[in-house]
This record gives C-alpha cells, structure tokens and sequence, in this order.
C-alpha cells in the first residue's frame, strides 16, 4: 500500500496535479498573481488619465463657450450704453513697455460717433520736468467739469507726486522716462501720453501742455472752441532759414523731402484720429530718430511735418498756446508776478487775428506760457475762470 500511494503521488507529479501541500505551489500562485495587480493598476491608471482629459476638455469647453458668448453679444443689436467694452477706462498705472503702449493704442476706434452715452472729453496732457507749480489755477479751471476731461502727466520717473487724495492730478502720472529737451526723448514723452489718453475712448481731443502753461478763458469756452472746431491746432509751417530746412537731413528721404519738412511750436491740439495716427507712427518717427540730430530740435518738426504729409487739409496751421520770443534766444521769455495785469491779459484774449472754421477775426489763444510759481496769486485773482 505504502508503495503504491508512492507510486500514485508520482503519477500525479508527473501529470502536474498534487493532492498535497508541496513547497513549489504558493510560488506558482503567487506569480499568477502579478499579472492580475498589474492589469488592475494600469486600469487605474486610464481611468484617472481620462478623468484629467475630461475635466481639461470641460474646462476648455466652458472658456470657449463663455469667449464665444461674449463675441456673440457684442454683434447680437447695438450694444448697450453701459458696455464694459466701451465704459471701461485702461488704468493709468500699468506695466505696458512703449511698444506695448503704442501698439495697443494704435487699435483704438478712430470714429466719433461711438454707440454708448457719455460727455465727450478733452485729455489735458501735462508734459513737466517735476512738479507743476501752477496746480492751483487749474484746478479752479476744472472745478465743476469733471466729466468733460481727463488729466495725463508726464514727468521725471523719480518725481514724487506731490498732489492729496483731493486733487484733480492726484494719481494721473502715467509710467513715464526721462527726457532731455531737444532729443528724441522729448517726442517719446508726447506719444507716450497720446497713447495713454487714447485709451480712453471718452477722449476726442487731446492738447499738450506745459508745467507753465495757464488757461486764459473758463472752461465751458475753451472747451466749446476746441468742440467746434472741424480743425486740429498744430503750428506747421515752412522755414526756409537755417533754423528751418537747414534742420533737414537728406537721409530723411525719400519718405520725406526737404519741401515737405515742417515747423513749429511743440505744443499742439488734435483730434483723436490724428492722435492715433501719431502713435501708429513706424514710417516718418524712425526717419527723425536717426536723421533730426544733432541740434535738430525734434520736438519742432516731427509731428508738424508727420501730420502735414499725411493729413494737411485737417490742420489749421497754428497753435493754441501763446508764447513771447520776442527777448530772442531758444528759450521764450518767462512772465513773472510784476507781468500779471489786466492790460496783460486783456492783450492775448482779445487778439482776433486768427481764423476760426474758416471765418476770420476770431480768438487765437486759448493758453499762455511761460509762468513763473509767484505769478499763481495774481492770476487767480483775475475772475474770468469764474
């Protein structure tokens, strides 16, 4: 019997069956096993794998749907009076380099008749070295109009401003450079507060001024003259002397010729679609970077002869700001505390010499320089900002 029982387990073996527990077992078990956890973990591992693409693919699918709605409802009727897209004013600290300014500025509508409410704006553009010592008689300009204009300043990037929280300037310093008067630096400071006020779309006309500029009217006539007028105010005229064409470089050509190159005061007054074509500027502005040097002065000739090239017939041929170079010089005269009289004043505003939407014998100035800070008393002392 013991023989036998022998003989049988052999059998068994040699068939691969076993009726008892025998060492090579758990080991044959166990390496059926690993296939098993193996399929189970790549299992798990396509089922988590499809859960990321799915909550990626619904996420997307929610952005685009929301893109694609906003798209829509611009298009679906006019669009309301209080669209964020056209209310919504780019903030005047921001983190935009020049190129990403004037390229983005350049896109702004150029049309006035815009499909949402709202007072159209004068942008008043304060192009100083630091502080501006005439604050106060602006601010008694402005009071009571605050929704017929917007403030821009441009001064020195290490200038702290110096205006309370009360102020009409308090935070209107746009992120600015240096600038060396005379240079190309200058020109950059000008672009560089169009493009800034122009996305304010509230903004249809823009004027460059100085820290010693001041008004010589009230406001709602100032803002009525420039409002009317079917012209941009930029003095642009041709100076045959060495001051004028004996400032033109050959190099400038052919783009520009030396019967096309222009003068003038620097400080201006345009509408918002010549105010885009400045900062869209890439054909004339490289032309005076490189050639109007040096003792060029581009701040004379860039935009006067830019504009009288590509929109002449929309210029009225002069300027708005009143300056004295009768002193002679580079530099016009100062007007200090003992200037300040009524005669003075009476003198700029009732000069008709000027045209005025085609019709002669109206008002020229609108702004005088330059001032002194001792002149502020006096001239706030005169009523006609009243």
């Amino acid at each position: 019997m013991q023989g036998e029982s022998k003989r049988l387990i052999s059998r068994d073996v040699e068939e691969g069956r076993t009726t008892k527990s025998e060492p090579g077992r758990p080991q044959k078990e166990k390496s059926r096993e690993w296939p098993s956890k193996l399929r189970m973990l790549l299992f798990c591992l396509i089922l988590i794998g499809s859960a990321v693409i799915l909550t990626v693919v619904v996420v997307s699918l929610d952005q685009r749907t929301g893109i694609l709605k906003t798209r829509m409802s611009y298009f679906s009727g006019d669009p309301p009076a209080t669209s964020a897209v056209f209310e919504s004013v780019f903030p005047v600290k921001h983190a935009l380099s020049d190129e990403e300014l004037l390229w983005r500025a350049s896109m702004v509508p150029r049309r006035l008749d815009m499909p949402f409410s709202g007072e159209k704006r004068i942008a008043f553009m304060f192009l100083a070295a630091g502080p501006l010592p005439l604050a106060s008689i602006w601010e008694k300009f402005f009071e009571g109009y605050e929704r017929f204009y917007s403030i821009y300043i441009h001064s020195h990037p290490n200038h702290v401003s110096e205006f309370s929280s009360s102020s009409v300037f308090y935070g209107r310093h746009v992120p600015s450079k240096p600038v060396i008067w005379g240079e190309v630096s200058i020109v950059d400071a000008e672009r560089r507060l169009l493009a800034n006020a122009l996305l304010d779309f509230s903004n249809e006309r823009f004027i460059l001024l100085s820290e010693s500029c001041v008004p010589l009217w009230n406001f709602t006539f100032f803002y009525d003259y420039i409002m009317r007028s079917n012209k941009s105010f930029i003095a642009a005229f041709d100076d045959p002397s060495p001051y004028g064409r004996g400032r033109y470089n050959p190099g400038m050509a052919p783009e520009i010729t030396i019967d096309q190159f222009r003068k003038g005061g620097q400080w201006f007054e345009i509408k918002r679609e010549l105010a885009v074509e400045v900062v869209a500027d890439v054909k004339y502005y490289p032309k005076f970077r490189n050639f109007c040097v040096p003792h060029c002065y581009i701040d004379e000739h860039y935009i006067q002869t830019m504009l009288s090239i590509t929109n002449g017939d929309k210029l009225a041929g002069r300027g708005l700001t009143y300056t004295d170079w009768s002193r002679g010089g580079s530099h016009p005269a100062t007007f200090v505390y003992r200037d300040i009289t009524d005669e003075f004043f009476e003198r700029l505003r009732n000069d008709r010499s000027c045209e005025y939407n085609g019709k002669p014998g109206h008002v020229c100035w609108l702004v005088a320089r330059k001032f002194s800070r001792d002149t502020v008393r006096p001239i706030l002392d005169h009523s006609f900002y009243s």
